[in-house]
């Protein structure tokens, strides 16, 4: 195998034409760093535990792989130390979903059909193939055609908008069974439970979330691209949670692609990630659409990720989990004191549901169970709030990823719960379910109540923007669907707005400051606050989708922070500092700018680029007003690039150019910086006259002229033509700074079934020109402008 080695600071990196697989013999050129600056590279063959523990465990253990779709019974039968948990997680697109859809046919979640193909093309990777009695033979031809291997390959992904998109925005979870030689049972089968999480910075309390509640973490890297931004991200979140952070595992996805370079990517990988205690030779190859590497990554998560710990105060000393009770003095002889923990929760036709993971005792159909919320405050004491309600368990299960009823859940296992709440928020995340009759005994004993950080939990809003329905008469239905949406997105923010100022809370959102809605133009309508630009777009596509709704999302706006400080103009006697959601609280322009202190939210941006990209790059910082701009190598070809810039900067536009520039090779992700003070401009679109207050965007008072006359430009271009003249203004204060005019329609009154009209009569043509104007007037001052959802975007976009 040809490889050259390049050389860049004191690092030296390796790179690859090409690698066969999966056929001929791997090599690994191993990275190992001595003292100094020295680098020794050694070529050492690939040898793979996993496999050869696998073709022990096929010579000693001749029994068939299960299915939980036929075994499920036996898990009542599986101890706390056969459970794992993990997750997947990754930059966006680098194959999470795609993986965690093959495990799940390698172990039988899709049925056996697709399990057998799935055992087919693993053992034919190691050189095993059976035949039709499931025996070893020497050759075999492949079944699998290009379609079937494609199949289901997006299972997790069960949202409309998951599917268009190929992103994956909710966390999922699947259980499975599979045998391995670690199992103590008396089946020799671990009970697996898979986490797929999001890849998009917007999603990334879905992330923290999921290592809270999982001993293992995958960490994958598309090979064609190696190391990117959200790579960084989530490898830090993982990092975090020490001293009990989950058991990191790396594993390379895409390896069948011509432009794939996984030697390159393992020696980048231990290079940059210091902490980790593994090397490239552990790290694992796949590809799901090859169904290349998927038996041996399962191998390694069985061996490698530790089970969950027992709690400290579990008062069941069975090492395994119970079986179903069948008579009230066998549940009342049930040992062991419940607590399940809430993962997740979601809202359908029959309820609430939600995902739980029980940590001690078990859960059963029929049992009354109360919630109880864990906090922390200043103090470090527990406080415990409890819902005084109680509630019948009416069905419980694991999620596969469909629902499979099972009566009952055990310790260590995940699985779905309802119990007849009609709200997702009653039930948030870190919520604890107790049995009713042993609450009080449970809080008085001070048994140990598991909880979630708050950054686990908690979801912030950093982007507001109205919602409005195309018709007059909608608004009502865009409530009750908005309602109903972010019964299933907690990361929703929602108010209802008014033209009459009047705040009315819905959806669960809290009765903040909302301003006074669309205006003439748009009327009332809801102000939502959501976590990110992606959160917008995927928030409308599912009204499109799941409600029919085509809504107006007007551009959506930072939270911007205003001092009022003590002048002649006010009767403060010490600073005021107010938070601006809504351009309507900007302050006045008929106040000194010298009475008030603006300053808006900034963020840390860390960018993965090509180092060939580096000019146009520091150009478009420069442009967007970033500094403290800093850049480290990753190696020969790629590089971090850290800047600090304003949040209201980068969600406009900056992501969509940085993937101009760099021809899509970029990624970038962001971190709170606080905030910073600036000369800022409330910049307002009046149309005939009219303010149209979900228009009005905040600009640099240096930039402020010039985006206004591109955001006129651009609604001039967009808004559709009238009977009557549209003009469109921007105006800083009382001062105009830009204007445009779209000419209305004009109908030809001199000319009637192809005559002139009055001949030569000059005063006849003048009278009837006279008429056509003063109704066109009449129109302007009574019309309305029909503002699209492409009026708002030309706003967002202002470069």
């Amino acid at each position: 195998m040809s490889s050259m080695i390049c050389r860049l600071g004191s690092s030296s990196y390796i790179s690859t034409r090409r690698i066969v697989f999966p056929r001929i013999s791997i090599y690994w050129i191993r990275h190992v760093q001595s003292n100094g600056h020295r680098h020794n590279l050694s070529v050492a063959r690939f040898s793979s535990t996993t496999q050869a523990a696998a073709a022990d465990s096929n010579e000693k253990d001749p029994l068939p792989p299960v299915s939980i779709l036929e075994d499920y019974e036996m898990i009542q039968e599986i101890p706390l130390e056969d459970v794992r948990n993990f997750c997947f997680i990754a930059h966006i697109d680098h194959g999470k979903s795609s993986l965690s859809s093959r495990i799940l046919e390698l172990t039988g979640n899709f049925g056996r059909e697709t399990q057998q193909l799935a055992w087919e093309a693993a053992l034919l990777q190691e050189g095993i193939s059976l035949d039709d009695d499931g025996k070893p033979r020497d050759s075999i031809k492949p079944s699998s055609s290009k379609a079937s291997s494609k199949e289901r390959i997006d299972a997790l992904d069960t949202l409309a908008v998951e599917q268009q998109r190929g992103i994956t925005v909710k966390a999922s979870t699947a259980s499975m069974l599979y045998r391995h030689p670690s199992a103590i049972g008396p089946h020799k089968t671990l009970l697996v439970n898979m986490y797929d999480t999001p890849g998009h910075v917007d999603f990334g309390r879905e992330v923290t979330r999921s290592l809270n509640f999982v001993q293992g973490a995958v960490l994958l890297l598309d090979s064609t691209q190696g190391i990117q931004a959200q790579t960084w991200s989530v490898y830090e979140k993982v990092k975090a949670l020490a001293p009990n952070d989950p058991k990191l595992l790396i594993a390379l996805t895409k390896i069948d692609l011509e432009a794939a370079r996984p030697i390159h990517c393992a020696v980048a990988v231990s290079e940059w990630l210091q902490d980790w205690d593994g090397d490239p030779d552990s790290i694992v190859q796949t590809s799901a659409r090859s169904r290349i590497g998927i038996r041996p990554l399962l191998e390694q998560v069985c061996e490698q990720v530790p089970p969950p710990q027992r709690l400290a105060d579990d008062d069941d000393d069975d090492t395994s989990i119970l079986l179903e009770p069948k008579t009230k003095q066998q549940q009342q002889q049930r040992r062991g004191t419940l607590r399940a923990q809430v993962m997740d929760s979601w809202f359908d036709s029959r309820g609430v549901n939600c995902l739980v993971r029980v940590v001690s005792g078990q859960l059963t159909e029929g049992d009354r169970v109360t919630l109880v919320v864990v906090a922390s405050d200043s103090s470090q004491q527990q406080q415990q709030q409890q819902n005084q309600s109680s509630y019948p368990v009416q069905e419980v299960g694991l999620v596969v990823p469909h629902e499979l009823r099972t009566k009952i859940l055990g310790r260590g296992q995940m699985g779905y719960v309802r119990f007849g709440l009609r709200d997702p928020r009653q039930a948030l995340p870190g919520t604890l379910l107790l049995h009713s009759d042993r609450v009080q005994t449970a809080l008085s004993s001070k048994f140990i109540l598991p909880q979630l950080p708050p950054e686990a939990t908690v979801a912030k809003s950093v982007l507001y923007a109205s919602v409005h329905p195309q018709e007059a008469d909608g608004f009502e239905d865009l409530c009750s669907a908005v309602d109903r949406l972010a019964l299933n997105d907690t990361g929703l923010e929602v108010q209802r707005t008014s033209s009459a100022s009047q705040n009315e809370a819905v959806g669960g959102g809290s009765s903040k400051s909302s301003g006074g809605g669309g205006g003439p133009s748009l009327g009332p309508g809801l102000r939502v606050g959501f976590q990110g630009l992606l959160h917008v777009e995927v928030f409308r596509q599912r009204l499109s989708d799941e409600f029919q709704i085509d809504a107006v999302v007007t551009p959506p706006k930072v939270p911007y922070r205003a001092t009022y400080l003590p002048s002649k103009f006010n009767n403060l006697t010490e600073p005021v500092t107010k938070i601006v959601e809504d351009l309507k609280d900007w302050p006045p322009s008929t106040i000194s700018t010298s009475s008030y202190i603006i300053e808006e939210p900034m963020v840390k941006v860390r960018i993965v680029a090509r180092v060939a990209d580096a000019g146009p790059l520091m150009e478009l910082i420069t442009r967007k007003r970033g500094t403290q701009i800093s850049t480290q190598p990753i190696d020969e070809e790629k590089w971090f690039l850290h800047c600090v810039m304003p949040w209201a900067e980068v969600v406009v536009d900056f992501h969509d150019q940085l993937k101009t520039l760099t021809q899509g090779f970029g990624s970038m992700d962001t971190f709170e910086a606080g905030y910073a003070e600036s000369k800022l401009q409330k910049v307002e679109i009046v149309l005939n006259g009219d303010l149209v207050e979900p228009l009005s965007f905040v600009s640099h008072k240096d930039a402020a002229q010039a985006e206004g006359r591109i955001v006129c430009q651009k609604l001039k271009d967009v808004l559709p033509r009238q009977q009557f003249v549209i003009i469109i203004q921007a105006r800083v204060g009382s001062k105009i700074i830009a204007s445009e005019r779209i000419q209305a329609y004009r109908k030809d009154v001199l000319t009637k079934s192809g005559k002139t009209v009055g001949g030569g009569d000059v005063t006849r043509k003048m009278k009837l020109l006279q008429k056509q104007k003063e109704g066109k007037k009449r129109m302007q001052a009574t019309g309305k402008v029909q503002l699209t959802q492409a009026a708002f975007n030309s706003v967002i976009s202002r470069s």
